[in-house]
């Protein structure tokens, strides 16, 4: 089973002298990411969603086999709360289109206070256009319903399986294809992750999906440079769980800064 391996933006600035080389600047990080990674979320998207120009940029530096994951904006899923989604989903797209064939998942991260409402989440999954692979990521324990599962499964989307110093919800499989997010381990330093819990995802990934599924999993945990080796370090769990990860950086690539 596939598994894009990546991290949640690529522009941390205390990745310098670790990740990034001291001398590296910061123009071409995007490029050097793209040489080590085969994929990126891009997480600042949800606070200032970005010009169709920049989009643009970016997919001429990638690779053709690089794949962009997409967290949607504040406004939509922060402002708008999923109410009234179509104009806001519609500039989301339009802009993102600029990506080509290099745009993949895009993320609905929905606020920690909205409660379960299945109308505007239906609404807002309908104001995608068809194909769009759309995976959502509620965090009011009111989501943790069968009937989040049952929209989801209806539409074809995809369930956010989290981890936050361990498994948070239910661990679903709604559509063909999945989607993990890392936000904070257990390790030192803190965010970091342990082998152990690792290992454990691997595991879990390997028994929830086919072969034939592709995941996404990305490591949002950018401090002391956490990110970019525990995706390295998950990328050897899979492969020991059975599964097929995407490239990383060697073990001597990533090392931990000190900030």
């Amino acid at each position: 089973m596939p598994v894009l391996i990546g991290t949640s933006g690529w522009h941390y600035r205390h990745w310098r002298g670790g990740f990034y080389p001291a001398s590296l600047p910061v123009r071409e990080w995007l490029n050097f990411y793209a040489q080590r990674f085969a994929t990126v979320e891009i997480n600042n998207a949800f606070y200032r969603l970005p010009d169709a120009a920049t989009f643009a940029s970016w997919a001429g530096v990638l690779a053709d086999d690089f794949v962009v994951s997409l967290k949607a904006s504040r406004y939509l899923t922060h402002v708008r709360r999923l109410h009234d989604p179509v104009e806001p989903v519609q500039r989301l797209m339009g802009r993102a289109g600029a990506l080509g064939s290099k745009l993949g998942p895009v993320l609905l991260q929905l606020p920690p206070n909205l409660r379960i409402d299945l109308d505007a989440l239906s609404q807002t999954l309908d104001a995608f256009p068809r194909g769009t692979k759309v995976v959502v990521e509620p965090r009011h324990q009111s989501w943790f319903d069968p009937a989040t599962r049952r929209l989801l499964e209806d539409w074809g989307a995809a369930w956010c399986l989290v981890d936050r110093a361990g498994p948070q919800g239910p661990l679903w499989r709604t559509t063909d294809w999945g989607y993990l997010r890392f936000h904070h381990g257990r390790s030192r330093p803190q965010s970091c992750y342990g082998r152990t819990a690792l290992a454990g995802w691997a595991g879990r990934l390997a028994g929830l999906w086919p072969e034939t599924a592709i995941v996404f999993a990305y490591f949002n945990n950018d401090g002391y440079g956490c990110a970019p080796r525990d995706a390295q370090r998950f990328a050897s769990a899979a492969r020991r769980a059975g599964l097929s990860p995407t490239r990383v950086p060697s073990a001597r690539d990533v090392p931990l800064t000190s900030s």
